[in-house]
């Protein structure tokens, strides 16, 4: 196989004036811990509703009360 493609890639990425981009700012991590924040309390709510709560509970009894 050539060895051109990484050679090429490396000088590529080397060149100046090239910003880099190596990972997440600050802006995008608190953008992203809202967003997981959110998303917990929507999950807790509907976890906690009681057509859900009332479900699992069945679910658990049905698992526990089980003949083997």
């Amino acid at each position: 196989m050539p060895d051109w493609p990484s050679t090429w890639f490396a000088r590529w990425s080397a060149r100046p004036g090239r910003p880099s981009d190596s990972g997440m700012t600050t802006s995008e991590y608190a953008v992203g811990t809202i967003a997981a924040c959110a998303f917990a309390a929507v999950l807790y709510k509907v976890v906690n509703s009681g057509p859900v709560l009332s479900a699992l509970q069945s679910l658990v009894e049905g698992a526990l009360d089980a003949k083997f």
